[in-house]
């Protein structure tokens, strides 16, 4: 078992009406004048920009709203944003949306502060050492973004997407109403879902193995997400099961799932290149990557893949050939991910079978030209990376 340290400082406010106490949160934390950062239209047609905006002018909070935050979010926007804040004295930040948007938030708090071009963080060259405050009002389960450290944008110019974590990233406050997640579409749900499991299982995952509660707890979560999907997509106000899936979401990122273990990371490290270049949907984008991966690497893993196999998915296991228990397990959270609508691989995902160029290009960008391994559970170099991706075609 690896020795850990749990941090979680993010005040959660979670129910029905929990986005009412912003202005209260706001005002402990310290915030008098606020940049409040959004997406697209949902939260303006659903009334809930304004329902934020007037309990902020109720209260004598200054505000100033910043829009237009998109799925994979730009670099040039949080540049925007970073120009914004300075010029106009902003002292706080609130996302109000999901897992784009906040990093939309922590990519700009970063570069506030900073003397030199956020993408510095990004691209390793330093390190954030002070950030301004950031607060959520959460509407998209996903990203788990509201409790995390971590932040990912894209380099438009370049297609290039990258993450930081810092300490300094993670949100004051968050509020959590499943209420606010009714208006997602399936698709969007199933990628929610998929992210929040793919943020476990990226943890789960690990060449650690005796850290029993830990894993216990992954497990339960991951089952808890299989069974809530499927209720939400049948019934998309079904307030207990969205609060399942919006608590899951926290949680599956918070570092609660990964103590005593080590995270390996690498369907999102090969799918960021996805989404980076052909701009998809971060949860669909793992859904189809993750099959090849499995199926990669199972074989020097078998205990871990049969014990996620009968744990999670429910497989019956083989007595005499676990090797038959795990690849089980692999076809079945397939089904899964079929049944919730989501692609399987890049075919699926992209709607055009990708290119052996394509591939070359995806595993050189994945590997910075060959300088960089990813993974702990199977470090995975350039090679590595390009037949993953002609497995997951």
């Amino acid at each position: 078992m690896k020795g850990f340290t749990y941090y979680t400082p993010t005040e959660v406010v979670f129910g029905r009406n929990a986005e009412e106490q912003v202005a209260p949160l706001l005002k402990k934390y310290g915030g008098h004048k606020v940049l409040v950062v959004f997406g697209g239209g949902s939260v303006r047609r659903s009334g809930l920009l304004d329902r934020v905006c007037g309990q902020l002018a109720q209260e004598g909070i200054d505000y100033l709203p910043f829009g237009g935050v998109v799925p994979n979010p730009r670099l040039g926007m949080a540049r925007e944003g970073i120009d914004l804040c300075r010029k106009e004295g902003i002292d706080f930040l609130l996302a109000v949306g999901g897992g784009s948007v906040i990093d939309m938030c922590k990519a700009i708090a970063y570069g506030v502060p900073y003397a030199g071009d956020v993408w510095d963080f990004f691209l390793g060259r330093a390190k954030p050492q002070a950030a301004l405050p950031v607060g959520c009002v959460l509407t998209f389960p996903a990203s788990g973004s509201e409790m995390s450290d971590s932040c990912v944008i894209t380099d438009e110019a370049n297609l290039d997407k990258r993450g930081v974590s810092s300490p300094f990233g993670r949100a004051r406050f968050a509020t959590l109403n499943p209420e606010l997640s009714y208006t997602l579409t399936p698709y969007q749900t199933a990628a929610g879902v998929t992210d929040i499991m793919m943020h476990t299982m990226e943890r789960y995952f690990s060449r650690e193995d005796d850290m029993d509660l830990t894993d216990g707890i992954a497990e339960a979560l991951l089952r808890s997400m299989k069974e809530n999907v499927f209720k939400v997509l049948a019934d998309p106000q079904d307030y207990r099961s969205r609060a399942q899936i919006m608590w899951g979401g926290s949680l599956s990122h918070n570092g609660l799932t990964e103590c005593g273990l080590v995270r390996d990371w690498s369907c999102h490290k090969l799918e960021h290149e996805l989404s980076g270049v052909f701009d998809v949907t971060h949860g669909a984008g793992l859904a189809a990557i993750w099959p090849a991966w499995a199926r990669y690497v199972y074989a020097k893993h078998i205990g871990r893949f049969a014990q996620f196999a009968v744990n999670v998915m429910g497989v019956q296991p083989d007595a005499s050939d676990p090797a038959v228990t795990a690849a089980e397990g692999i076809r079945a959270f397939e089904r899964f991910l079929r049944e919730i609508g989501m692609p399987v691989n890049l075919h699926e995902l992209l709607g055009r079978e990708v290119t052996e160029a394509e591939i070359d290009d995806l595993a050189e960008r994945c590997s910075r030209g060959g300088t960089f391994t990813i993974g702990t559970l199977e470090p995975l170099a350039r090679a590595d990376m390009a037949a993953i991706y002609r497995l997951a075609r």
